[in-house]
C-alpha cells in the first residue's frame, strides 16, 4: 500500500516569523492542513486581497474550499475563541464545512485563564510574560489528569467533571484571596458552546491515517516555534507545549516516518514577545526602527515586539532539532530598507568564537554575537517572482544564511500579501 507524506511548517525562533503565509501557499495544493499544538496564544495573519484574517485555532488553511482543515489533538481550545472565529469566516463568506476538531483535543475553562492570571500576578518580579489565556493550567490538567478533553465537553458527564474541578480549583483561589468560581454558570454557559462545536467533532487520527491511506496530501502547521519549545526553548520563558517537530507527531497521531518535508519559517531579522535571553536584540534605534518597518505587534496580545539581527547560530540548532529541509525567510522587503545590515554568524562565549548553540542560561549569559555586515537597500523587490531576478545585495545576504544554517532556502517572502512569494 502507498502512503502519502506529510509536510509540516514550523517557526524556527520565538514565534511571528509569518508561518501563516508559507501555510497559505502550501495549503493550496493540500488535501487537509492540520494544527497541531499551542492555543489562542499564537496567531497566523494572512492577507488576503487586502484583507487580514488572523487565525488563533483554526488552521489558515481553512481558506482554501478544498483543504479540509483539522484541529489536532495536541491544541488546547478555547470554545469561545473558536466559535468567534467561525462566526467571523462566516460573515466573510467562507464555509466551515471543512473544519474538524479533534474528540481528543482539551478544552480550555474559565478557571485556567483565572489561575493563570492569578500565577502570573504572584510571580512578581519573575514573570515569564504569558498571555493569561490559560494555555498553561490547561496543559498541567491535562498531564495531571484532570482535564476535560472535546470528546468529554459534548456529553453530559461535562457537567460532573466541572463541578469536580471547580471545587478543587475554588479551594486554591479562596487561598490565595482570589474570587471563587461558579460552577453552575459556567456548566450553563459552556454547554450552549458545546452544542455549537459537536457538528465538527471526530476522531481525528483516524481520519488523518485514512487520508493518507489514500495518498492525500497532509500539511502540519507548526504554532509559536523552536525557541520556545517547552523541552528546547529558553524555558522558562517558552509556551506550554513542543512546537517543534516532535509536537508535530503527539499532537496529530502521525508518526515521524510519515513526515516528509519540514520548512523551518524565519523573518530576514528576528524578534520576540515576552520576557527571555535574546542575543541579538537591539534595543535602541535599530530595533525600533525594524519594529516600524516590519509592525512588529503581537497578533494575539498587540504587544510590541521586541527586534534584533537574525541570528545564525539560533537557526543552525532549530535546523538540525527539527531536521528542517528548506528554509522559509520573510521580510526580506523589511530589512532590504536598510542601508546597513547585521548577521549574526557565530557567538564570542568567555573568548571562544562558536556555532554551538544551548538554552542554559549560564551559556548565554555569557554569549555576545559575532556579526558580519551587508549592504541593504534593496529597493522594490515586491514584484519580484524569481531568485535570481533579486538585487545581489539580497542574494549575497540569502547566500550567507543557507551556508552557516546548512539547510536551502526555498521561500522568500517580498512583501505582506499572498502573492509577494518567491518559490524557489
Amino acid at each position: 500500500m502507498s502512503r502519502s507524506k506529510v509536510d509540516v511548517v514550523l517557526g524556527a525562533f520565538y514565534g511571528d516569523e509569518g508561518k501563516g503565509k508559507i501555510i497559505d501557499y502550501l495549503s493550496t495544493n493540500a488535501d487537509i492542513s492540520i494544527r497541531c499544538t499551542g492555543g489562542n496564544n499564537a496567531g497566523h495573519t494572512i492577507e488576503v486581497n487586502g484583507e487580514k484574517f488572523a487565525f488563533h485555532l483554526i488552521p489558515s488553511g481553512v481558506l482554501n474550499k478544498g483543504t479540509l482543515a483539522v484541529i489536532g489533538n495536541g491544541v488546547v481550545i478555547d470554545p469561545k475563541v473558536l466559535i468567534e472565529e467561525i462566526n467571523n469566516l462566516k460573515e466573510h463568506g467562507y464555509s466551515v464545512d471543512n473544519l474538524r476538531i479533534s474528540d481528543k483535543a482539551h478544552v480550555i475553562m474559565p478557571y485556567h485563564i483565572a489561575m493563570d492570571k492569578m500565577l502570573e500576578e504572584n510571580r512578581g518580579n519573575n514573570k515569564i510574560g504569558t498571555t493569561c489565556r490559560g494555555i498553561g493550567p490547561t496543559y498541567c490538567d491535562k498531564y495531571e489528569r484532570s482535564g476535560i478533553r472535546v470528546q468529554d465537553f459534548i456529553r453530559p458527564r461535562f457537567a460532573d467533571l466541572v463541578r469536580t474541578n471547580v471545587a478543587n480549583k475554588n479551594k486554591i483561589f479562596k487561598a490565595f484571596g482570589y474570587p471563587e468560581m461558579d460552577a453552575e454558570a459556567i456548566i450553563k454557559e459552556y454547554t450552549e458552546y458545546a452544542e455549537i462545536i459537536k457538528p465538527y467533532v471526530v476522531d481525528t487520527v483516524v481520519l488523518l491515517h485514512n487520508a493518507m491511506n489514500e495518498n492525500k496530501k497532509l500539511l502540519c502547521e507548526g504554532a509559536q516555534a523552536t525557541l520556545l519549545d517547552i523541552d528546547f526553548g529558553s524555558y522558562p520563558f517558552v509556551t506550554s507545549s513542543n512546537p517543534s517537530l516532535g509536537g508535530i507527531c503527539t499532537g496529530s497521531g502521525i508518526s515521524p516516518k510519515d513526515v516528509g518535508e519540514v520548512y523551518g519559517v524565519i523573518k530576514a531579522y528576528s524578534s520576540r514577545v515576552g520576557a527571555g535571553p535574546y542575543i541579538t536584540e537591539q534595543n535602541n534605534e535599530i530595533g525600533d526602527m525594524i519594529r516600524e518597518l516590519g509592525h512588529e505587534y503581537g497578533t494575539t496580545t498587540k504587544r510590541p515586539r521586541r527586534c534584533g539581527w537574525l541570528d545564525l547560530v539560533a537557526l543552525k540548532y532549530a535546523v538540525m532539532l527539527n531536521g528542517i529541509t528548506g528554509i522559509a525567510i520573510n521580510h526580506l522587503d523589511t530589512i532590504g530598507k536598510l542601508d546597513k545590515i547585521q548577521l549574526c554568524v557565530a557567538y564570542n562565549h568567555k573568548g571562544k568564537i562558536t556555532t554551538d548553540f544551548s538554552t542554559t542560561p549560564e551559556y548565554l549569559e555569557n554569549c555576545e554575537a559575532v556579526y558580519e555586515e551587508f549592504d541593504g537597500n534593496f529597493g522594490d523587490i515586491s514584484n519580484i517572482k524569481k531568485r535570481e531576478d533579486l538585487p545581489e545585495n539580497a542574494k549575497k545576504y540569502l547566500a550567507r544564511i543557507e551556508e552557516i544554517a546548512g539547510a536551502p532556502i526555498k521561500f522568500i517572502g517580498t512583501g505582506a500579501g499572498r502573492e509577494n512569494l518567491i518559490v524557489c
